[in-house]
Formats: C-alpha cells, structure tokens, sequence
C-alpha cells in the first residue's frame, strides 16, 4: 500500500493504517530506536507507541513524507526513553551526544520556524566525513570510538571534528538570525 493510501486511512480513522504502517515502516522505525536505545524491549515499546502517536496526529496533521514522520515520532519518543532511564542509569553514549549539541540547538521556540530546512541546508553543505560522523553521533547516537573505528580514524580526529561541525552549525545558524 502507498503512503498517500495509508495517509487517506487514517483520516478515515480506518484501524488498518496502523496495520499497514507497522507492515511498511515497522523495520525503519525499529532500526531508528535501535540505534538510540540498544535494547530491542524498549526499542519495541517505543515503536509501538509511534504508531499510538501516529493514530492522534493524522488527522489533523497531513504529513508530505510519511516515513520522515514516523522516524521523527520513533526518534523523539526513543530520546524521551533514553532521558527516563538516564535518570536512572547513564547511557553514555547518547547522553553525551545530546548534551554536546545542547550549546548549539537551546533555540527559542519563536526562531524554530523553518529549523528543518536549515538543517538540510547545513548538512548538504558538509563533507561527506564530516556529515556521516554528525549523524553517526547526533541522530544515531553513536560513540565516539564507533565513529573513529567505522571510519578508520583516530578518535581524537573524530572528537576535534565533531566539534569543529558544533561550532560551524552555530555559525550557520546565526548567519540567519538563531541565535543560541
């Protein structure tokens, strides 16, 4: 089933969109929370509540590109998961590459217009190392060592370079008037 099909069942508020949501973007959704949690209980728990979040946000939201809604969905709730159990036991990895970029994205919600688009705009600009390590650390929540193994470098270059793209991202994004 196509994503604008799936999309027309949920605004007939039609079970089978969650059926065929799971069916088509269940992998995708696991992987993305996978990637963040590393634990396939609370991964698969988190998945389950996109498609719940899924259900109460079409209608009335429409989405243009179903699959980037619901990695969205699975991301945030998989972060808010990993926040919870950071309260109980620090999962370094993630946490740590949360707080690194925490200096950079403490955007006033008024200046969040259009940050979608800023991003794809910053990302298309890197390098090709450099956007692999940024989204190997701050989308997949990758550690440092993991990035310099797959990438055959040392994990101090990945260090020095990561934070060479915060700093370039904050740049960015005050070349267009957000400030941090």
């Amino acid at each position: 089933m196509e994503d604008h099909q799936i999309i027309e069942l949920y605004f007939a508020r039609d079970e089978l969109a969650i059926e065929e949501t799971a069916k088509r973007y269940g992998g995708v959704c696991m992987q993305v929370s996978m990637d963040i949690l590393k634990d396939r209980m609370d991964a698969e728990e988190c998945v389950s509540d996109t498609w719940l979040q899924t259900w109460r946000s079409i209608p009335p939201q429409r989405p243009t590109i179903l699959k980037a809604f619901l990695c969205r969905i699975t991301r945030n709730l998989s972060i808010n998961r990993l926040r919870e159990r950071k309260a109980k036991r620090r999962d370094k990895d993630m946490t740590l590459s949360l707080e690194e970029l925490e200096g950079v994205l403490a955007i006033p919600e008024e200046q969040s217009e259009g940050l979608s688009e800023l991003f794809s705009e910053f990302l298309r600009g890197l390098e090709r190392e450099d956007r692999l390590l940024f989204m190997g650390r701050y989308w997949h929540g990758r550690s440092v060592a993991t990035l310099a193994k797959d990438l055959g470098l040392p994990a101090n270059t990945v260090s020095v370079k990561l934070y060479r793209v915060r700093n370039d991202l904050r740049d960015f994004l005050a070349e267009r008037g957000i400030t941090v």
